[in-house]
């Protein structure tokens, strides 16, 4: 295991030119699980759980920033770093079986959001728009591997612009109480069904894959180190990583303010087309236009970030090339038979949830262990502070994710 070599034959390119990984890896905080998750909580519960998306976005800094000096310092993906660690054959088969089943319900979220944005906006049938929004996850899969990771970053930023611009765009129109969202910064809960959903808000910003994918973004990005010395790319990652929260942070808040303010009390808004039918009544047809676009751009980008996720998590513990088109069907045909089934998008979108919390404990326990082993990342090692919090957001989230798995089953 090496750490990062430095040459000094070119100039070092500007800190702008740096960013991108973390804002590719910050559509995961988009997706359509976070906008199903946010609109019903504040459709429900008003201002209530607004520090609950602050208090989750502070917390994915610290993770999504250990993930990608992961693949700063050493070079190699965490799923990668994990396959070596596991001596046996059998064990990384395992490890893979509930990987891929993340990748396989993250895919089937974003699948789903992007076929129901395609409904509400063209009237495509589901299962066509399924095939539509996969289709794109592939093409953008084969500009990665074809043009390069910062071909990738500029469609998916593009394409994160239009998420931002989708989600705000109503509570530019109709703004929220400033009262109320002051109120909805103080930590507290109102009943059972408030912390279901606080839990669900947790559960659906900080996912497995999108750790899996940010120290595989990094290491492909800087895999060609000329005049880049290692800290420096990781101050730079730190910054990368703050405007990304920053931004994810603010449109998750965004949505559950537009809910807030305009769906408190509204019949139907637990789901994605009630919330777009409701948006429509109390708005007008173009914040419900909007609001679909949105949701349509974050399908389409996430289900894109979950497929190169889902690949990477393949090749780094299969020690297997597979071929794209391959390793694409793996966690898109799952999310196409749900759709041909005719399973109710929202209830599909929970059960996604539900599952991704399995694997919370798999992708964070080792990401924080392996970033505070001085043998792999040399002076670059997590300070005793930084892994003291890592061990506490990884216990944490494990424990919350029980919480939300329990809350489901027994139905409380």
């Amino acid at each position: 295991m090496t750490f990062a070599a430095t040459t000094r034959k070119r100039p070092a390119p500007g800190a702008l030119l740096l960013l991108g990984p973390a804002l590719v890896a910050g559509v995961a905080y988009l997706d359509p699980g976070n906008v199903a998750s946010n609109v019903t909580a504040g459709a429900r519960h008003g201002y209530l759980l607004i520090w609950v998306v602050v208090s989750a976005n502070l917390v994915a800094w610290l993770i999504q920033y250990l993930s990608a000096k992961l693949g700063v310092v050493t070079g190699k993906s965490l799923p990668e770093l994990c396959g070596e660690r596991i001596g046996s054959r059998a064990g990384r088969i395992a490890y893979w079986i509930q990987a891929e089943g993340v990748a396989m319900a993250t895919d089937l979220a974003e699948v789903i959001g992007g076929a129901v944005a395609l409904w509400l906006l063209f009237d495509v049938p589901l299962l066509v728009g399924g095939l539509i929004t996969g289709g794109v996850s592939l093409v953008l899969l084969a500009v990665q591997s074809q043009r390069g990771p910062r071909a990738f970053e500029h469609v998916v930023i593009g394409l994160l612009a239009v998420i931002v611009l989708g989600f705000t765009w109503g509570v530019v129109v109709a703004p929220p109480d400033p009262l109320g969202i002051a109120a909805g910064l103080v930590p507290r809960f109102e009943g059972s069904g408030s912390v279901l959903l606080a839990v669900s808000v947790l559960g659906a910003t900080i996912m497995p894959h999108a750790i899996y994918a940010h120290s595989s973004l990094s290491r492909d990005r800087f895999r060609d180190r000329r005049a880049l010395s290692t800290p420096r790319l990781l101050r730079a990652t730190r910054i990368d990583v703050s405007v990304a929260m920053v931004i994810a942070g603010s449109v998750n808040v965004a949505m559950m303010l537009l809910a807030a303010a305009n769906l408190a009390g509204v019949e139907g808004t637990d789901t994605l087309e009630g919330a777009h039918a409701a948006l429509g009544a109390s708005l007008g047809p173009v914040v419900a236009t909007m609001f679909a676009i949105g949701l349509l751009a974050s399908g389409l980008a996430s289900t894109s970030v979950g497929a190169y996720a889902g690949a990477e998590i393949m090749q780094g513990l299969l020690r297997v090339r597979v071929p794209l088109l391959a390793r694409r069907l793996v966690t898109l045909v799952p999310a196409l038979v749900v759709l041909w089934l005719g399973v109710d998008p929202t209830l599909a979108l929970v059960l996604s949830q539900v599952v991704l919390s399995f694997g919370i404990p798999f992708a964070l326990i080792p990401l924080v262990r392996l970033t505070a082993d001085r043998r792999l990342m040399g002076p670059h090692v997590n300070r005793i502070w930084t892994t003291i919090a890592g061990g506490v957001a990884a216990a944490a989230l494990a424990a919350l994710n029980a919480v939300l798995l329990w809350l489901v089953l027994t139905g409380v």
